[in-house]
């Protein structure tokens, strides 16, 4: 049904973009406070989603899995917001700091819209129904987007801190790996898990590090609310 299929795209819908926009925005505002304008003055230090939709990442890319999941997930990325680190005060430490920004920011949402669940119940049916579907939804996806964002992998945020706290003898070829990262990581999402079933080998790596601990953190927040 057309009814249903709208439900469920914008149960899912709103949480990604609310989530992605947060992130990059929080990126860009604390660039532009340890001293560099970049993003700010790309119109990026906003929560206009528009500003930080990819075509592929924001779009293409969920709208596959929740195909693919039967309208079960949905997840994906914005563009990434310009850092010019060399213009930040003490680039290392502060590289560390705009890194974090983005996952801590979305853990901070999801605690919030795990506390507004038991207000939700409190809503007219239809809409109530509508607006914690959201939420849950919402606490998921920012936990999911937080974790994953933390792989030390550059160009991802744990790519950037470890980068950042390592010895300049391991980060340097860990930063060295930035032009290859995504190719490293869509190789593991999708390609790793489909040699391993050719060849009776469990490669799911991204379940292994993503989905069980965003599972077992969004457990955690949901029990800190009193929400199951």
């Amino acid at each position: 049904m057309l009814s249903e299929i709208l439900f469920q795209v914008s149960v899912w819908a709103i949480p990604v973009l609310v989530a992605i926009t947060f992130h990059e925005a929080a990126h860009g505002w604390v660039a532009h406070r340890l001293g560099d304008d970049t993003a700010f003055r790309q119109g990026r230090v906003t929560f206009n989603p528009f500003r930080h939709i990819d075509g592929f990442g924001t779009i293409l890319l969920p709208a596959l899995l929740l195909l693919l999941s039967g309208g079960r997930m949905m997840f994906g990325y914005a563009k990434p917001v310009p850092v010019n680190f060399s213009r930040l005060r003490h680039p290392r430490r502060d590289m560390v700091w705009v890194a974090l920004a983005g996952p801590g920011t979305n853990l901070i949402l999801a605690v919030a819209a795990a506390s507004a669940i038991p207000l939700a119940t409190l809503a007219p049916e239809m809409f109530g129904q509508w607006l914690i579907f959201n939420l849950y939804n919402m606490v998921w996806i920012n936990v999911l987007l937080a974790v994953f964002n933390m792989l030390p992998v550059p160009p991802l945020d744990g790519g950037r801190v470890a980068v950042g706290l390592l010895p300049r003898a391991l980060a340097l070829p860990l930063a060295r790996l930035e032009p290859y990262g995504f190719a490293i990581i869509i190789g593991g999402i999708f390609l790793l898990p489909f040699v391993g079933a050719q060849a009776g080998v469990d490669l799911n790596v991204f379940g292994t590090l993503v989905l069980l601990p965003a599972r077992e953190i969004s457990t955690v927040i949901l029990a800190l609310v009193g929400v199951q």
